[in-house]
């Protein structure tokens, strides 16, 4: 992977979703806590953008809750940014949750296109990239449970990026 144009010795990744406030914000806190425990932590920079995000709104209360109960992560002070030109230009892997987010993004900044996966496809080269296995199902206004498991499928795929040798 290519090093970043705005800082030479680091890699930054950015997990897309929607509004910014579920999936995407419950990826960069299980992403920079998993980064915690590796030796070249330092080197990656996780962060996480909406493509319709209100700037500012804070994560949903159910993505709270869930990443408290299950893993200690506490991502109660995120606040939501929509991404921007500098973002995407600036980042070396653009993660998305669904086909919809990355069909979106590669269309914006098509100079990108082979920096931009759905976070399944990434993790799962095997996947077929256009069917909906593909996606992260959206838990925004369902219940508690919905979160949790949503949270549990985000942790798995942190866990096959970490695994991937070829990354860092």
């Amino acid at each position: 992977m290519k090093e970043s144009s705005s800082t030479t010795d680091s890699i930054k990744i950015i997990f897309v979703c929607t509004g910014n406030t579920c999936r995407s914000c419950m990826a960069e806190g299980l992403m920079k806590e998993a980064l915690k425990d590796l030796k070249d932590s330092p080197r990656i920079i996780a962060t996480s953008r909406g493509i319709s995000a209100f700037d500012g709104d804070p994560a949903s209360g159910h993505s709270v809750k869930a990443m408290k109960n299950l893993w200690d992560i506490d991502i109660s002070s995120h606040k939501a940014k929509i991404l921007t030109n500098t973002d995407a230009e600036q980042a070396d892997l653009i993660l998305t949750m669904t086909r919809q987010h990355r069909d979106i993004i590669k269309r914006l900044y098509p100079q990108k296109k082979d920096q931009v996966f759905t976070l399944k496809e990434y993790v799962y080269p095997d996947l077929n990239p256009d069917g909906s296995a593909a996606d992260i199902s959206d838990p925004y206004g369902m219940s508690y449970d919905v979160y949790e498991a949503c949270a549990k499928e985000l942790h798995e795929c942190i866990k096959l990026i970490l695994s991937k040798t070829s990354f860092f």
